[in-house]
């Protein structure tokens, strides 16, 4: 594969210092276009916003869709992504994972270099994102990591191998991804799930647009879904799962969550501790 053309920077308006944006825009064009269309909404293209030792990716300047820092581009920056890979507790070994949204390609990355056994397919819809996969150091296709341009309702409908985890974080200025917004979408991810199959969804954005998500998941999954509310960003994560009974049995799992922090650094028993609570406070039977 060829290096893509060197983005075309800017010097930013915002009071940090150190911060340049960077374009997918030939060398040359100009910047008072750029920001113009940037604080009008109509610059149409993801771009990257450099702070310091992080790197930032934006649909707009009303968000960060991803986020890396440069000295350790394999870290999960975001809360939201971390709290995602809470799927672990449920599945601690996936041979098979799909993720919906490449972004800055955080989840794919976090998957590849620790779950060096699974293979992970990440769709994104959008080439602009793609062509910035080298900017946010996602790995090179290989025999068990790709990335294909596609849309992620047709993909699903798609007959395929079964996934272990799909996680569906596909999302654009407003929150989820519109076209996800779809029956047929959730059922279509039921269906490529293995029999232990993890549903993981990232609920963001815009709140009135949760609810019909949330109706069309009960209806293909069941009600006995998991929630994981978040506690900077208002992200909530949802797992649901191929089996149509969530039996939580929770002691064993507070013993899985304290040796999974030793493997991925990341605080799993917190993220129990909350699922449990919400788990509770929907009124939901537990077991031991």
């Amino acid at each position: 594969m060829s290096r893509p053309t060197p983005l075309f920077a800017i010097e930013s308006h915002f009071p940090q210092p150190d911060c340049v944006l960077r374009f997918l825009e030939p060398c040359g064009s100009c910047p008072n276009t750029l920001w113009e269309g940037l604080f009008d909404g109509s610059y149409d293209k993801p771009f990257i916003l450099d702070v310091g030792k992080r790197r930032f990716l934006h649909f707009g300047l009303d968000g960060v869709q991803s986020a890396m820092h440069l000295v350790y581009p394999d870290r999960l920056s975001l809360a939201y992504t971390r709290m995602m890979m809470a799927f672990l507790l449920f599945n601690r070994s996936p041979e098979r994972i799909l993720l919906l949204g490449l972004g800055g390609g955080s989840l794919a990355k976090f998957c590849y270099r620790r779950l060096p056994s699974a293979a992970i397919t990440a769709i994104e819809v959008n080439p602009h994102v793609i062509a910035l996969r080298e900017e946010f150091c996602i790995p090179k296709d290989d025999d068990r990591f790709r990335v294909v341009h596609a849309d992620g309702l047709n993909y699903v409908s798609d007959t395929g191998y079964h996934k272990d985890v799909i996680l569906a974080d596909a999302c654009d200025h407003a929150g989820i991804a519109p076209q996800l917004d779809a029956l047929e979408f959730y059922q279509n991810a039921w269906r490529r799930l293995s029999d232990a199959g993890v549903f993981v969804l990232n609920l963001c954005g815009d709140r009135l647009s949760w609810l019909s998500h949330m109706t069309k998941l009960r209806c293909v999954f069941g009600d006995e879904f998991l929630t994981l509310p978040g506690r900077r960003d208002g992200n909530v994560i949802v797992f649901a799962f191929k089996q149509p009974t969530v039996e939580v049995h929770w002691e064993p799992a507070e013993g899985a969550a304290r040796d999974l922090v030793a493997r991925f650094g990341l605080d799993f028993p917190r993220y129990l501790q909350r699922i449990t609570r919400d788990w509770k406070r929907r009124g939901r039977p537990t077991s031991v």
